[in-house]
């Protein structure tokens, strides 16, 4: 049975950071790891538990360069959902234009070992999505930030960091690497995503203490630069964490409902382009219908038009 979170979260609370994996989409030829079994109906279950509206889908690297997967689940879940792709530095104008048009706002880019970028190609394709009014989502090991940290701040973009910096060895809230990391959220053009402790924490669940300790001086710090993710179905992890219980965690990393508030609702209105549901709309299913009801109303308009 699921565990059901202690946090009710306020209406409009979003999920930053997950990922949808189905079986029709074909993975990248040199992909070797498991693909979890996640379809994005399973996600609504989760949602539901969790009693978020609002979510964000990331593209899962296995997919490469093939957002199919990540804008049909954002079709899925309706409008009150937004996405992340993954794009090349040579993608064609047209090609980013139909990504916005499916809810994409913002484009991947996974700078640890094995990625399939350069830093070079960080800046080459924020100068590509900067027009759409897109952000960068970097993930990265959080001890390199002081290496790129002006080639970050040059970014004509806003910019997004995974998993609370996602230290592969946790720091200490004083050292150089974290301190870079809060003086790029006080240029209110980075945010950070207070997700994911299990994949770097030493000292493990429920707390990951050391981890925590990161999550909740950045909450603190600038919480008008926080939001908040599941990261789920959690990949690479052989038993996957709850992830009621890391929602509720945000309890501990943000004491306060105004923060919590701020870190749920409100940044990631702001960060997304989430706009007000239509009243009567409380779920993506919901949101999904009248989305299809409105095209159905345009179509029949055009008809009597011709």
């Amino acid at each position: 049975m699921p565990i059901t979170p202690t946090l009710v979260p306020p209406p409009d609370s979003c999920d930053c950071h997950m990922h949808v994996y189905e079986a029709r989409y074909p993975i990248l030829p040199t992909w070797t790891a498991p693909i979890p079994k996640a379809p994005a109906a399973d996600y609504l279950h989760v949602q539901r538990e969790l009693g978020l509206q609002r979510v964000v889908v990331v593209q899962p690297n296995a997919y490469g360069f093939d957002n199919g997967c990540t804008t049909d689940a954002i079709a899925t879940f309706g409008t009150q959902a937004r996405g992340v792709a993954i794009v090349a530095p040579d993608i064609m104008d047209t090609e980013l234009q139909r990504l916005h048009a499916g809810g994409i706002r913002g484009a991947r880019l996974h700078m640890l070992p094995g990625g399939m970028f350069s830093w070079n190609d960080v800046r080459a394709i924020a100068e590509r999505v900067a027009s759409m009014h897109w952000h960068v989502q970097v993930q990265l090991d959080g001890r390199d930030l002081p290496k790129v940290d002006a080639l970050l701040r040059a970014l004509p973009t806003s910019i997004v960091i995974d998993h609370n910096g996602k230290f592969l060895e946790p720091v200490s809230v004083d050292d150089p690497a974290f301190v870079c990391l809060l003086r790029l959220l006080d240029t209110g053009r980075c945010w950070v995503k207070l997700s994911a402790p299990y994949e770097t924490s030493k000292t493990g669940a429920p707390r990951y203490e050391d981890v925590s300790v990161l999550a909740r001086a950045l909450a603190k710090h600038n919480p008008e630069r926080c939001v908040w993710a599941t990261n789920w179905p959690h990949p690479g992890r052989a038993t996957p964490p709850e992830s009621a219980a890391l929602l509720d965690l945000l309890q501990d990393w943000a004491p306060d409902a105004a923060t919590r508030h701020r870190v749920l609702v409100d940044n990631p209105a702001e960060l997304y382009g989430f706009q007000a549901a239509p009243a009567g709309i409380t779920t993506p299913r919901d949101a999904l219908a009248a989305a299809a009801e409105l095209r159905r109303l345009a179509a029949a308009a055009a008809h009597r038009g011709r």
